[in-house]
């Protein structure tokens, strides 16, 4: 937490830190989806040993992976492997409420003390775009400046969280029709034994497992990681914009009454009140603004 002596009238703390840690909901998220899937295998009647065909999922993981080094530069590759990982650890993301009053807090000292009263513990913020963004704010003397290097931090973390996506929609697209080739190979192999009618039964059945590889390669893990690494990014897109506009207001020495309701207006929500009635009339009246 930080403290420093002119905000002790705030009635929040700063926003804690945050740690990292499962993210219990993908982890179910998946293991609902394979539960489906092995427990309609097992409503057939048919041996969970019969879906498991080594040649059809070399053919189906293999393709998949070799399409992705086809179409994906080996680093932004790498980049899509370990943010498709992040996804099942949870960032975190703090409360907006108390980021909001973390920022109100800071907007107090600014306006008695100015913005290089916070460099002393500007270690101590929470989160770390909003400790960039002030030590921005700190730094630079022209407004234009801030807003600009921010929103180009903003726009190249959505470009990242977009290229990662696609990569794995990519992939995803290809999967089902590596699935239908690895199923032609097994055909093949199936028309060379058509001598033996129960071999070519049994062959038939084995061939199609390549095809639900595919599918399910692709609607039960691609795709959705795909759609999984957009929403994480979209939530820190609208983080960071509320901490860029935070930092804004901060540059500009904005009062703390008007700062809130500025902040509260991207949750869609009404500001809590440091007083029981505070209005922006009776702030003009007390020479606050």
């Amino acid at each position: 937490m930080i403290c420093f002596p002119v905000c002790m009238e705030s009635k929040r703390p700063p926003a804690a830190r945050v740690g990292r840690g499962v993210d219990v909901g993908m982890l179910v998220g998946i293991g609902v989806a394979g539960l489906a899937l092995f427990a309609g295998l097992a409503i057939t009647g048919v041996s969970a040993h019969y879906f498991f065909q080594p040649t059809g999922l070399l053919i189906v993981v293999g393709g998949t992976f070799g399409v992705m080094l086809i179409t994906t530069p080996s680093p932004a590759l790498l980049r899509t492997l370990r943010r498709t990982l992040s996804l099942f650890s949870s960032e975190g993301s703090p409360s907006r409420e108390d980021l909001i009053e973390e920022i109100v807090s800071y907007a107090k000292i600014v306006r008695t003390r100015g913005v290089l009263a916070l460099e002393p513990d500007i270690d101590q913020v929470s989160h770390n775009f909003l400790r960039e963004a002030l030590m921005l704010a700190m730094d630079t003397k022209e407004r234009s400046e801030v807003q600009s290097d921010l929103e180009n931090k903003i726009r190249t973390c959505e470009r990242q969280g977009e290229a990662a996506a696609k990569v794995l929609e990519v992939a995803g697209g290809f999967a089902p029709t590596i699935g239908v080739m690895g199923t032609v190979v097994g055909l093949i192999d199936v028309l060379r034994q058509f001598a033996s009618l129960s071999m070519v039964a049994a062959g038939v059945g084995a061939a199609f497992t390549s095809t639900i590889y595919g599918l399910a390669l692709a609607n039960l893990l691609l795709l959705p990681a795909a759609q999984r690494i957009r929403a994480r990014a979209a939530e820190t897109f609208e983080l960071q914009e509320l901490m860029t506009e935070g930092a804004l207001c901060l540059f500009d020495g904005m009062h703390s009454t008007l700062v809130r309701h500025r902040l509260y207006s991207f949750l869609n929500a009404a500001p809590v009140r440091e007083r029981p009635i505070e209005t922006f009339e009776s702030a003009l009246e007390a020479g606050q603004l």
